[in-house]
């Protein structure tokens, strides 16, 4: 039987996992605290979250958490926070700081230190990746963390990127720890995440089996994703055999079927079709196995603890876009680890020129993901360039409160790399987008923007964030682009559409709550 997405009315249609990770251990009934021989109250329910590397996994972790707590279904809810040191960003760990303070008395922070890492034996350079794979390599260090928690916890919700290193440790444990991760993309894709051993297996050929790319053909075909996936939509890393990225997928992806259920934040007005495939089970493995249950758990939005306190360059923000008319702005942002090139930078800002909007630019000039007092600007806007822009609007080159600045009325338009969660936030807010993918996954996402009339793709335009810096979008190009979005009424009321689905989603009584609920009523039996 098809599982529903979203238990509206038949809770009966949603089995977490028909055959458990642990046969043998049954789930038992909570037992109750008593004194002088009287039931008090019924006892805590513990979980324990255990997130990766970089801001666009922990930002999605400490909102989740944040929505748990909110629950009204579980005031005893308690959460333990499992914190990797070192960070890889001053960001995250101000970050943590700002979640822990605001639920002092409900979570639990617990170090989790990881063993040094020599870069020379890791397939990459990138600091964001050399952290998943330390974490990855030092998860068997968990055994003993988890072992002394007390509670024991009802629930683990771990990172993808830690599926295949994590799951011999919950094995290990002498109590039974049902196991979930959060996916922190979109559910298309998740499909290619889950697909891809597959994908990689039928490719391999005798012919191509020494070949260093994989040789997959013009289309990837998931059963039940459609439309199918281009091969020019994959990241680059993941058509290199042996690369970091691709080494994970084909680790992480087989262990899926041993889980009790993938959270991610994503939602029917986004993703319909893809949400009913994998929870329909039109995605399956090899062996004939299924995928765990698919709860999609969002949207999320930013939380009041995300907020920096007695920022001036928030009020300065906040004070310029007070002065601007209704949906008049444009926002251009590329998240937190894309830093363009110097002439690429320059071409924006003539694109935005030409455009003839006013507009909010965030220039990212660093290197990505290091300490923030180790960094050198490496790019300039230069002085001709800020002449140009003088007057028609704000370049902003430190950290903003994004979910903020897309909630203010003057904002009509956003110029994105389509991380996820961006993307989200852009549909919390119904304002328009215009997808450049700059690396991973965003291309994936990019046609799902693009799919539910959230926004425009500029699909001729070339991967960007080193992937393909050579190749620069000529400012004309992306004036036009731009004029093309906020001129368009059409997406205007679609954005608005899309905001209503997700504030209806997030509701009393909405989808998320039910999935949250459901959740919760299963962790309180372990």
């Amino acid at each position: 039987m098809e599982r529903s997405p979203c238990f509206a009315s038949d809770l009966t249609s949603l089995h977490l996992l028909d055959t458990p990770i642990f046969p043998n251990k049954p789930h038992l009934p909570p037992k109750m605290t008593t004194g002088s021989g009287s039931l008090l109250r019924t006892p805590e329910t513990h979980v324990a979250l255990f997130p990766s590397a970089g801001m666009g996994h922990l930002t999605p972790f400490l909102r989740l958490a944040a929505l748990l707590l909110a629950r009204n279904h579980c005031p005893r809810l308690k959460l333990t926070l499992i914190t990797t040191h070192p960070t890889v960003s001053l960001a995250e760990s101000s970050l943590i700081s700002r979640f822990l303070s605001a639920f002092p008395d409900r979570v639990t922070q617990m170090d989790f230190h990881l063993l040094p890492l020599d870069p020379s034996t890791v397939n990459s350079t990138d600091p964001f990746w050399l952290k998943f794979e330390a974490i990855r390599r030092s998860a068997h260090l968990l055994t003993p963390l988890l072992s002394s928690l007390s509670p024991p916890p009802s629930a683990l919700i771990y990172d993808v990127s830690l599926i295949a290193p994590v799951l011999p440790v919950i094995q290990s444990l002498p109590y039974h720890l049902p196991a979930y991760i959060l996916f922190t993309s979109s559910a298309r894709m998740f499909s290619l995440f889950a697909s891809y051993h597959n994908l990689v297996a039928s490719a391999l050929t005798p012919a191509n089996i020494n070949n260093p790319t994989i040789q997959f053909g013009d289309v990837l075909e998931i059963p039940g994703i459609c439309p199918p996936i281009p091969r020019s939509s994959v990241s680059p890393l993941l058509l290199i055999r042996n690369s970091l990225f691709s080494n994970i997928f084909l680790e992480d992806g087989p262990k899926l079927k041993n889980l009790n259920g993938v959270l991610i934040n994503t939602f029917e007005g986004l993703e319909a079709e893809a949400l009913h495939a994998l929870n329909g089970g039109k995605v399956t493995f090899n062996d004939g196995f299924g995928l765990p249950q698919v709860f999609p758990v969002g949207p999320f939005v930013p939380c009041e603890f995300e907020k920096l306190q007695g920022d001036d360059d928030r009020d300065q923000l906040r004070n310029w876009l007070d002065d601007q008319h209704d949906g008049s702005v444009v926002y251009v942002s590329f998240g937190s680890r894309t830093a363009l090139s110097g002439d690429q930078i320059r071409e924006v800002g003539d694109g935005l020129v030409k455009s003839g909007f006013r507009f909010l630019w965030v220039v990212k000039e660093k290197l990505v993901d290091r300490e923030e007092e180790e960094e050198e600007g490496n790019l300039v806007i230069g002085h001709e360039l800020m002449e140009k822009l003088k007057g028609r609007g704000l370049v902003v080159k430190s950290w903003v409160e994004q979910g903020e600045i897309l909630g203010h009325r003057a904002v009509g338009g956003f110029v994105s790399h389509c991380g996820w969660n961006s993307v989200v936030e852009a549909a919390w807010h119904g304002v328009r987008v215009l997808a450049w993918p700059q690396h991973g996954d965003q291309k994936i996402n990019a046609e799902v923007v693009e799919r539910c009339g959230l926004g425009v793709w500029a699909k001729t335009w070339p991967w960007g964030g080193g992937e393909n810096d050579k190749v620069v979008v000529n400012g004309e190009e992306i004036g036009d682009k731009i004029k093309e979005l906020m001129q368009s009424e059409a997406l205007r009321v679609q954005a608005a559409r899309i905001e209503q689905e997700a504030k209806k989603t997030a509701g009393v009584g909405g989808c998320r709550e039910k999935m949250l609920k459901r959740l919760i009523d299963e962790w309180k039996k372990n």
